[in-house]
């Protein structure tokens, strides 16, 4: 998930020169950056270091199957383990970008949700796109997309994702449709037509975002009376400076990133070994202490204290009426959903 800004190239511990040979430069993982990366830190990247007794470096990205693309077709790559989302995923491992996964070194399969297990990836955080408001602003607080279009019982703008994903499926559960019905109707001219249309009407009430940070700074500021947010920017914002900001669950759509290893790593064997490691229960289940992301490995999962829990895309009742990002929807048609959704906005 893009919840940072590109932080630079940091490292766990200071590599020498780099030499001439396959195996010269020491294992390089890159993930979001901001608080996301820092807690990756102290529960992944130092403690796998220090097992090991070699360095591991660490990068920050933004995402884009581009960046990937040309740093495997440059040769051998200057990155090794890679976090990706869903669609980057997909394609990657279609395009061969990806080394295969040894599920056996992880545990196997089975150990895992099914939305993170993948020929070319092991899922290593479950987050959601959900909609968001102030509690301390509004006492009674939407309950629904529905509620999100309805600007007569809630007057003021709301925050949107600038682009067709998500918003295409939101409009259309304010529209009625069950959320178990989105990608069905979606999956039709008519659908589509019919989101766009839900989004006329909502149209002159939007302010759009781009950054994951920004829809949190829009809620704070009372710019908009309620957004489409992360989860985890939202539970973080809480426990940093004390927000009362509340995540409505039913509409929500979650998603899985995975751990990818690049094709022609020199490090692929140390790769395959740190996420493994990362994949590890007793290690995983560390991570909602830091930021409330939900963990693929489902022991991992069934660990977590209850007061974690209760924040987490996986927790049995937030995931009541949440849908799973339909990534083949997406892969098959965000080119021409983009042209779409930029050529509405101009109008």
């Amino acid at each position: 998930m893009k919840i940072a800004t590109i932080v630079g190239s940091l490292s766990v511990a200071i590599a020498g020169w780099a030499v001439p040979g396959a195996q010269a430069r020491d294992l390089t993982v890159v993930s979001w950056g901001g608080t996301y990366q820092d807690a990756q830190r102290k529960i992944y990247f130092e403690p796998f270091a220090k097992k090991t007794g070699k360095p591991l470096l660490e990068e920050s990205w933004d995402g884009g199957i581009g960046v990937i693309a040309a740093k495997v077709k440059a040769g051998v790559p200057n990155w090794d383990v890679v976090q990706v989302e869903a669609e980057e995923l997909t394609l990657g491992c279609a395009d061969g970008f990806y080394e295969k996964i040894d599920w056996s070194k992880v545990g196997g399969k089975d150990k895992f949700l099914p939305a993170a297990v993948n020929d070319c990836g092991v899922g290593a955080i479950v987050w959601s796109t959900a909609l968001s408001y102030d509690a301390d602003k509004l006492k009674e607080g939407p309950k629904s997309w529905a509620d999100f279009w309805d600007v007569t019982k809630f007057p003021g703008k709301r925050g949107l994702r600038r682009g067709p994903k998500y918003q295409l499926e939101f409009a259309l559960m304010a529209d009625g449709v069950k959320p178990s019905e989105v990608y069905k109707v979606l999956g039709t001219p008519e659908g589509v037509d019919r989101a766009f249309k839900k989004l006329d009407q909502l149209k002159p009430h939007i302010v759009w975002w781009e950054a994951g940070a920004q829809p949190l700074q829009l809620l704070a500021s009372g710019e908009v009376v309620m957004t489409s947010a992360y989860n985890g920017r939202i539970s973080g914002i809480n426990r940093s400076e004390g927000k009362n900001f509340k995540v409505v669950w039913p509409g929500s759509i979650y998603a899985v990133d995975s751990w990818v290893i690049l094709k022609n790593s020199p490090n692929k064997d140390a790769g395959m070994d740190f996420i493994a490691f990362a994949s590890q229960p007793e290690n995983q289940m560390k991570l909602p202490e830091y930021v409330a992301y939900g963990l693929p490995n489902k022991e991992a999962a069934s660990r977590v204290p209850p007061d974690l829990q209760k924040d987490l895309p996986t927790a049995p009742e937030n995931l009541t009426d949440s849908i799973v990002l339909d990534t083949e929807f997406w892969v098959d048609n965000i080119e021409e959903l983009n042209k779409r959704f930029n050529a509405w906005l101009a109008q």
